[in-house]
């Protein structure tokens, strides 16, 4: 996971406005998706993300290809 304890929340008025939020907060900030939009009462849709890991220094843990 991420850093820890930081994660990212969109919300929307329909699964589609929220996904696309989502997308969009994904591209902009690198963060990768923990959860997909998910109606939370009435018309009301969330959906969470949380930072993309980095790579650790020197490569360690890297498959090559």
């Amino acid at each position: 996971m991420g850093v820890s304890g930081v994660s990212y929340m969109v919300r929307g008025s329909s699964a589609a406005e929220c996904q696309r939020a989502l997308d969009e907060l994904c591209r902009l900030l690198g963060a990768v998706v923990t959860t997909g939009p998910a109606q939370a009462g009435g018309s009301r849709w969330v959906a969470r993300a949380v930072p993309m890991p980095k790579a650790p220094a020197g490569g360690e843990g890297l498959a090559e290809r």
